[in-house]
């Protein structure tokens, strides 16, 4: 009995052993495939992203990663979620769906929530100082072609005198 159990324990330190290994291995693995696919080089490798990379490496945001943008920031199982259902629908649209992709790719719905409450998140001090008083529901309404048009990004009434109003401090 008492070899049996020396076997036992050598087993269950074995399995220990490969299932620490397994799971370092998992996570970084995890770790670098998320890095990788938050590039704009990995979102470029469709072709169909290609006008969306370019016009993106040439804007005030290029040193941002597109998952910046396009993906959850307030969790990684938020990201994860997020990035697996998109990426099976793009998996779906570059190989099955390829006769039903737009000429003009537009975000759905749901990313662009996501993509607004990013803007906000990065852009929070500066909103304070410029009156959006009358603006759309969204940042995107306004400001659809950032960071994916050449270009100064300001808007007209910018470059008119009294036309741009700033907010007040403190109200």
């Amino acid at each position: 009995m008492g070899e049996k159990l020396k076997m036992l324990d050598k087993r269950l330190l074995l399995f220990t052993l490969i299932g620490i290994f397994a799971g370092i291995v998992l996570f970084a693995g995890t770790a670098g495939t998320m890095k990788a696919t938050d590039s704009g080089e990995f979102c470029s490798s469709c072709h169909i992203m290609g006008t969306a990379y370019e016009t993106f490496a040439d804007s005030n945001h290029a040193t941002l990663s597109c998952n910046d943008c396009h993906a959850p920031r307030d969790s990684a199982v938020a990201k994860m979620a997020f990035k697996a259902k998109a990426g099976m629908g793009h998996m779906y649209m570059n190989t099955l769906g390829a006769s039903k992709i737009p000429d003009v790719l537009h975000a759905t719905a749901e990313s662009q929530d996501v993509i607004n409450e990013n803007c906000i998140s990065c852009h929070e001090p500066g909103l304070q100082n410029v009156d959006h008083a009358g603006a759309y529901d969204s940042c995107i309404d306004c400001h659809r072609q950032v960071p994916h048009n050449k270009g100064d990004f300001r808007p007209a009434e910018w470059f008119e005198p009294k036309q741009f109003n700033f907010a007040e401090p403190n109200k």
